[in-house]
């Protein structure tokens, strides 16, 4: 594996050095580079330089210009250098600094992206659907945008500890197991067989409706059930036998739904609320007597002093309930324990609803004060906003009813059908299938991911399965015909040609190209996969530009069709690399 530099980094570099050497005064220099719509590059660090040394900033930037043309390789990386406007400069590279430096990505199995230079460990709690529930829209975004961030970390070299902190604990449990225990062959598989996530859902949608029928009617029951809650709290070996019983049946239907999202959910990563229960106590014991928590009114509480309700009074994180019950805060500060203690993490990244924001900045800064979370161990919410209807309230049904997810993910691989069948009539039905997963799947995961993840977005199938615009369709699409030209183009691997002379789109294309790494290194350390998105859709564009000016399979001469399909070449990786990343496919035929 080699990491390539970039061409920005290199002449970031070079004009570092060309600073230090006419102004040795001026220290460590930063020249402020960034891309231009007048050049290949703009740099704006001389106007601060000059002011900070009281001196003339064109005449400064003129002395950068002349040092940096006395250098013997300037030729082979600058093809013009000017001053422009107060000071800044205009640089231009060669077309043979370009085509270079993308023969180094392509050399490289990883196109040149360099691994994290101190990679750590983190925990990245995401997908966290609840024990016995349908899966609704609201579960999506956790889903989606924790997937595409466990691929992007991994891929930086990051070590990955997934958890997904299902809802499998609580009172609500002791009326469903009651009622299993007075109707024990409701989740009776006929004759053993196997059975789909539907029908798992379907088995305790039943039993949870019948068993809050009896709940709400009997009183007699309502009273078995709340003994029940007790003898699951305190490890009754009968009633944990039966809770696990519903923990997998749901599975059954999870796995189901994370299958149909083309994302891979593993057992031991699966620890739920139950999982963290004989850390409670204790969590509870460290915080009292460490003065991090304190009774009041019967609770423990820890207390901020910038948490105020609408009365002015405090709010308190309640860590244990005044009638002795654990809540919410007790849960997931056991969690935090266990992660970094156990699991040796150094970031605790939580793929959680906005709406949740408060809550976990108040568990982070309990465990901060507890000494959990320090200088070299920190907590993050990746929080996201809310799926939205085409009219911009909360995504609901006709009826008002939340939507569920599976029935989301089909219809919107049923549009997708559509699509692909329309773009291609000759297709079989299980191709049309498979490309329909593909794309309509991918269509839902594109949509959440180039969206801010903090912003609430709209859900628009039918925007979302356009060819046009920014969308995965119009990515996957571009990715096709890449591949397109390429089988016409024969199987010999495309050479690139550093001394042939680039058009415009070639040169836009290529130094889009050359970004991919630094956009990655971005989306890695803040967290924002839908920069990802950006980048790959502009990608696509330059790719659309590139594709309408500058004939490939027709160009002039051998060395110019080698290289235009040198370019797609390494397009194509690098739109399939990125949007692996994003956890969407890319069919090699559309």
């Amino acid at each position: 594996m080699a990491s390539v530099p970039s061409l920005a980094s290199t002449v970031q570099q070079r004009l570092a050095d060309a600073l230090t050497a006419t102004l040795p005064e001026a220290g460590s220099a930063d020249p402020l580079l960034r891309r231009s719509d007048r050049a290949d590059f703009q740099a704006n660090g001389i106007l601060a330089l000059a002011k900070k040394l009281k001196g003339n900033p064109r005449e400064l930037a003129a002395k950068v210009t002349d040092a940096i043309s006395a250098d013997d390789q300037a030729d082979d990386l600058f093809d013009g250098i000017e001053v422009s406007g107060p000071g800044f400069l205009n640089i231009t590279l060669t077309d043979r600094a370009i085509v270079r430096t993308l023969a180094a990505r392509a050399a490289d199995d990883r196109l040149g992206v360099p691994l994290a230079p101190a990679p750590g460990t983190t925990v990245i709690d995401y997908a966290q659907p609840n024990v016995a529930k349908e899966m609704h829209v609201g579960h999506l975004r956790s889903a989606v945008i924790g997937d595409a961030m466990v691929r992007i970390l991994e891929f930086t070299g990051e070590k990955v500890v997934r958890r997904h902190h299902i809802g499998d604990w609580g009172t609500q449990f002791g009326m469903l197991i009651q009622y299993l225990t007075e109707h024990p062959h409701e989740l009776d598989h006929e004759g053993g067989a196997e059975v789909s996530g539907e029908e798992a859902m379907s088995n305790l949608n039943r039993l949870y409706k019948a068993s809050r029928a009896l709940f709400d009617s009997d009183e007699e029951f309502k009273a078995r059930s709340r003994d029940r809650v007790v003898a699951l709290q305190s490890g009754d070996e009968r009633t944990l036998a039966l809770w696990q019983r519903f923990v997998d049946e749901s599975k059954i239907y999870f796995y189901s739904v994370f299958d149909k999202l083309d994302m891979e959910i593993a057992d031991p990563d699966v620890v739920g609320e139950s999982g963290y229960n004989d850390m409670l106590e204790e969590t509870c014991r460290i915080l009292e007597e460490t003065g991090v928590a304190v009774r009041s009114e019967g609770a423990l509480c820890v207390f901020f002093d910038d948490v105020k309700g609408p009365d002015g009074n405090p709010v308190p994180l309640i860590v244990r309930k005044s009638n002795g019950g654990y809540g919410y805060a007790a849960t997931d500060l056991s969690a935090i324990r266990d992660r970094v203690h156990d699991l040796g993490a150094d970031t605790l990244l939580y793929v959680v609803d906005a709406r949740q924001s408060l809550h976990f900045k108040m568990v982070f800064e309990t465990a901060r004060r507890a000494g959990w979370l320090n200088e070299r161990t920190h907590a993050v919410q990746l929080a996201f906003g809310t799926v939205l209807g085409k009219d911009g309230k909360p995504f609901k049904t006709r009826e008002g009813e939340t939507v569920r997810l599976v029935d989301l993910l089909d219809e919107a691989v049923e549009r997708a059908a559509a699509v692909v069948r329309e773009k291609n009539e000759d297709l079989s039905e299980d191709e049309v299938a498979e490309r329909a997963a593909q794309v309509g799947i991918g269509a839902i995961k594109y949509a959440d991911l180039s969206t801010s993840a903090s912003r609430d977005y709209k859900f628009d199938l039918d925007q979302m399965v356009s060819l046009n615009g920014d969308t995965s369709v119009y990515l996957q699409y571009a990715y096709a015909r890449i591949r397109s030209i390429l089988r016409k183009a024969g199987d010999a691997l495309p050479a690139a040609h550093p001394e042939l002379p680039l058009a415009p789109a070639e040169r836009a294309l290529g130094l889009h190209l050359d970004q991919f790494a630094e956009v990655l290194a971005e989306v890695a350390e803040s967290y924002e996969p839908h920069k990802l998105a950006a980048y790959l859709y502009q990608l696509a564009s330059h790719l659309t530009t590139f594709y309408a000016q500058c004939s490939v399979l027709g160009a002039d001469t051998p060395e110019q069709r080698e290289n235009r399909l040198f370019l797609c070449e390494l397009t194509g990786r690098t739109l399939h690399q990125g949007m692996e990343l994003l956890g969407i496919r890319t069919p090699e035929r559309l």
